[in-house]
């Protein structure tokens, strides 16, 4: 039954993407036959270290294997070694000889004693000469060891000594960082309530806005020739139009105010994800400044020398974190400035809003002032009216009862003349008498006709004074309703300024 064994590896390169072999160094284990599976790739928690493969072997177990001399070979052959294992002549048999052969090869000398002692010099002057320079290779090895250790531990410290000083620049600058993105917050905040202040200032703006509208509205009701185009409605216009161009300032302010809290935002953002990187540096930098040759957890990693994760030197390093801040630093400028700007044009809204309003009920005032004026004039001149229509009714029936009491006369003048028309003969005389009867009743007629006279042009101006006491009516009911209007809807709306305390004033 075929068996599975891990074998762990050190990648050097990226993993194949093309079905080529990865190249893979082998870290440990034995020596590792033909590759028949696929490599998985396991998780990197931490950049520096280098991807650890693994891979499925098949293992075929001895039973399975065909019997060979070369697994019965008695000389075992050490993995690496480059010779071959030495294999000595059998005396019996010899090398493919007969045995008649090997006997013979037995029985015969091969060296001779000079041989034999030129050997043995060689193998002392070898021995010698092996171990004067055994002595000089262990003396050189001491030292290198010694000058390896010294460098070994000169290069630790360097390195100590590097990490401690990159963990000295990188708390100076996460604390220039941090600081600069607390400020930036705080700006942030004033700069928040700034903005919550100019909207609430765009919709304070809608009550007086309302008012003022609903006061033209309400002024369109006045009838007849109190429909002027006077001072108040001059007012009402100019502080309708101050209304809407103050908001549509605010409004285009407003919009620059979240335009510069998005970049304040971002700026934000970049001081936090750079405080949270130089965090994360310094607590890597932290432990590794403080391992030593007997830390838990130092291990291996073979080839990690030969992998360059890095993005950025020390230079461009030190400049980011001096751009974001300057960006921050420039950013909370935009928003101090912007923040005063906010202020300085509520304010000045809230002063053009406060003087127009106060422009109108001042306008408002005097035209109901003068209203009331003109109410208490056509008054009198109604009750004068009253009474100079009372006192020609009198006249009238006077000039009436006067062209009555003119008929008896007339009647008697008449008669008179009448019964001297019945004198005899010659008595019809034209004395004086009869001139004087004649004249009294012409007399009389031109009285009354002069009376009736009077009396259509007392009646004729009876109707005119009716009719201007008519006008005069109407023109009070239009005056009352007109200062209705306006002392009672339009000043009764306009008596408290409907913005609160967000608006100075």
């Amino acid at each position: 039954m075929a068996k599975h064994e891990s074998v762990m590896y050190s990648q050097l390169q990226p993993w194949s993407s093309v079905a080529a072999a990865p190249c893979m160094e082998q870290v440990s284990g034995p020596p590792i036959p033909t590759r028949i599976g696929r490599y998985y790739e396991t998780p990197r928690p931490h950049p520096w270290r280098p991807t650890l493969g693994f891979e499925n072997v098949e293992v075929c177990p001895l039973p399975s294997q065909p019997v060979t001399n070369a697994l019965v070979d008695p000389c075992y052959t050490p993995y690496g070694m480059a010779t071959e294992p030495l294999k000595f002549p059998n005396l019996v048999t010899g090398f493919e000889r007969n045995p008649a052969h090997a006997a013979r090869a037995a029985l015969y000398t091969r060296y001779t004693p000079l041989e034999w002692t030129q050997n043995n010099l060689k193998q002392y002057n070898e021995s010698d000469t092996n171990r004067n320079y055994s002595e000089r290779l262990r003396g050189d090895a001491i030292r290198v060891m010694r000058e390896t250790d010294e460098k070994t531990s000169q290069g630790q410290r360097d390195a100590g000594r590097r990490l401690g000083e990159r963990i000295t620049d990188t708390t100076f600058w996460r604390n220039e960082v941090k600081t600069e993105m607390e400020k930036l917050i705080t700006e942030i905040e004033m700069f928040q309530n700034a903005r919550r202040a100019l909207e609430k200032a765009i919709l304070d703006i809608e009550g007086p806005l309302h008012i003022a509208q609903e006061c033209l509205y309400l002024r369109e009701n006045r009838p007849g020739m109190d429909l002027v185009h006077d001072a108040p409605e001059q007012s009402l216009l100019q502080e309708i139009e101050v209304y809407r161009n103050s908001q549509e300032k605010l409004k285009e302010l407003l919009e620059k105010v979240k335009a510069q809290l998005r970049n304040d935002r971002a700026a934000q953002h970049e001081l936090e994800t750079d405080v949270r990187s130089k965090e994360s540096a310094l607590g890597i930098d932290n432990m590794c400044h403080q391992l030593n040759n007997y830390s838990r957890g130092i291990n291996y990693y073979g080839g990690i020398e030969n992998f360059d994760p890095t993005v950025s030197t020390t230079t461009t390093w030190a400049e980011n974190s001096n751009r974001i801040v300057n960006r921050s630093q420039a950013e909370r400028g935009k928003t101090a400035q912007m923040r005063s700007d906010v202020d300085n044009l509520i304010n000045m809204v809230s002063s053009q809003i406060w003087d127009m309003w106060s422009n109108t009920n001042n306008a408002l005032a005097r035209r109901s002032a003068e209203q009331l004026e003109a109410k208490s004039k056509l008054q009198m001149h109604l009750h004068k009216i009253q009474q100079e229509i009372f006192d020609i009714e009198k006249n009238i029936e006077l000039l009436r009862k006067a062209i009555l009491d003119k008929t008896n006369p007339m009647k008697v003048a008449q008669t008179r003349l009448e019964a001297r028309t019945h004198r005899k003969e010659v008595e019809l005389c034209r004395d004086m008498a009869q001139d004087r009867l004649v004249v009294e009743v012409r007399d009389i007629k031109d009285s009354i006709e002069y009376l009736h006279r009077k009396l259509q042009e007392a009646e004729a101006q009876h109707q005119q004074l009716l009719k201007t006491r008519s006008n005069l009516e109407t023109e009070l009911h239009n005056k009352v309703s007109s200062l209705f209007i306006d002392r009672e809807k339009c000043m009764g709306m306009r008596r408290s300024f409907p913005i609160t305390a967000t608006i100075k004033y």
